[in-house]
């Protein structure tokens, strides 16, 4: 069917769907008003919502009418399955019934965003990946999904009816069964606005570290701790670092940019732009670390369980620690606890907050503030903290290399860009080393 045309599609359907129940449409298999179809207890009005239902439900039934050697699929499993690879857990096709519930309500903007990672041996990413599209699709959530050989992670915006549905379909996939939980998804106001688009694929890794999953397992992660957990190890740490009696190192995982915005007290942040950058600085800096505990904490959890694992096999710490389910659950249990600053997030909202708390300045003035903007120039993709004063100045670049070229770029022909090369990003190492006292660890700064 995939590359049928529509009235193909229709003839391909409607071979297989004897018996059940299909309302005549009004007028013929090309497309136009009044076209319905219903399969599955699932109502379809327009052809490619249908067209993806039997590509993914029923295309063992459409090869099998045009004489094609399809083997039987088992009870229960999907037609296109096929045998499922051995000592692996069958990947459901199964989208919710959504014949119940309104459009309007589907399709809501008042709704929320989900984050939410599962770490599982997937046999067959790219077919995770084609059932992750068509569920999200059927949902009208927008966002982003990478699926590994490891496992799933997402971010994707919808209505709250939407994100339900979307919740318990992922808690009844067998994939996940018995390792994805309800409380594994973190959500925060929003909803399918707060991305451009849809966009699901399958990558080596569900995070990019940049370090094979078979080098480094998310299965050798440091000790999980709950939100209660951290929050007391936080508070004793702060409480030994002010009597310069610690020896624990309280580790950001995120980019320079994620923590200039926000932060727990005390902590060390490194000053690298990408997580890929994580296992160079752990490298580098390999003496910071000797012989201490360490407590690790991300955005969702996510990283810290790769980057707690790269840690533990440089065999240097005495303990590695991380937050489960990262800044965004203790957050929920701790809105003014010692994460202070807004929470940077990977959509058009750039930052959620907790607390009234502003730990960052205006690139130019020097003025509290904390919003972030993309870099007006056309050649940058960085991000720049620029304040409305400064914002009314023009001052709108994240550095003055950029904001020079934004002027040069708009005076040329248009489509005409420049490479990118910002004194912000040329200056700083790709790769901090720590000059760390042991003072300034004793007193947690």
């Amino acid at each position: 069917l995939g590359n049928a045309g529509p009235g193909c599609a229709f003839q391909a359907f409607s071979l297989f769907v004897k018996g059940k129940e299909v309302p005549a449409a009004s007028r013929c298999p090309g497309g136009g008003e009044g076209v319905r179809w219903r399969c599955c207890r699932q109502a379809f009005e327009e052809l490619p919502g249908i067209h993806r239902h039997v590509a993914l439900h029923h295309s063992g039934d459409v090869g099998r009418q045009e004489g094609l050697d399809a083997e039987p699929a088992e009870a229960g499993g999907s037609p296109a399955d096929g045998p499922a690879p051995a000592g692996s857990p069958e990947i459901s096709w199964a989208l919710p019934d959504t014949s119940r519930v309104s459009r309007d309500d589907l399709t809501s903007k008042v709704g929320e965003v989900l984050l939410y990672y599962c770490y599982c041996e997937v046999k067959d990413p790219e077919k995770l990946c084609a059932w992750q599209k068509a569920l999200c699709q059927h949902l009208h959530l927008t966002g982003k999904v990478r699926v590994a050989s490891e496992g799933i992670n997402g971010t994707v915006g919808g209505s709250k009816v939407a994100t339900s549905l979307y919740i318990e379909v992922m808690l009844s996939q067998p994939l996940f069964k018995n390792i994805l939980c309800q409380e594994d998804f973190k959500s925060s106001a929003g909803g399918a606005h707060c991305f451009p688009d849809l966009r699901v694929g399958v990558f080596k890794e569900i995070v990019p570290m940049g370090i094979d999953p078979k080098i480094v397992s998310y299965k050798e992660t440091g000790i999980h701790l709950s939100p209660q957990e951290f929050h007391r190890e936080v508070e004793q740490y702060l409480s030994q670092a002010s009597h310069g009696q610690s020896d624990t190192i309280l580790l950001d995982c995120r980019n320079f940019y994620e923590s200039k915005i926000g932060q727990f007290q005390g902590c060390l942040a490194p000053d690298i732009r990408k997580f890929s950058y994580f296992p160079s600085y752990v490298d580098e800096n390999l003496e910071l670390f000797k012989g201490k505990r360490v407590l690790m904490y991300c955005t969702g959890g996510i990283r810290c369980e790769r980057g707690s694992a790269y840690l533990r096999s440089k065999a240097v710490c005495r303990e590695v620690y991380q937050l489960k389910g990262g800044i965004h659950k203790y957050l929920e249990e701790f809105p003014d606890g010692f994460y202070r600053g807004k929470l940077f997030v990977f959509d058009d909202r750039y930052a959620i907050c907790s607390n009234e708390d502003i730990i960052s300045a205006c690139r130019y003035c020097g003025a509290l503030w904390d919003q972030y903007k993309l870099c007006s120039s056309q050649h940058c993709r960085q991000l720049v903290l620029t304040c409305p004063s400064c914002c009314d100045k023009g001052l709108t670049a994240c550095c003055p290399v950029c904001q020079e070229k934004e002027l040069k770029v708009t005076s040329r022909a248009s489509g005409q860009t420049l490479k990118e090369e910002c004194e912000c990003t040329r200056r700083r190492p790709r790769v901090p080393i720590e000059h760390v006292s042991q003072r300034m660890l004793d007193t947690g700064k």
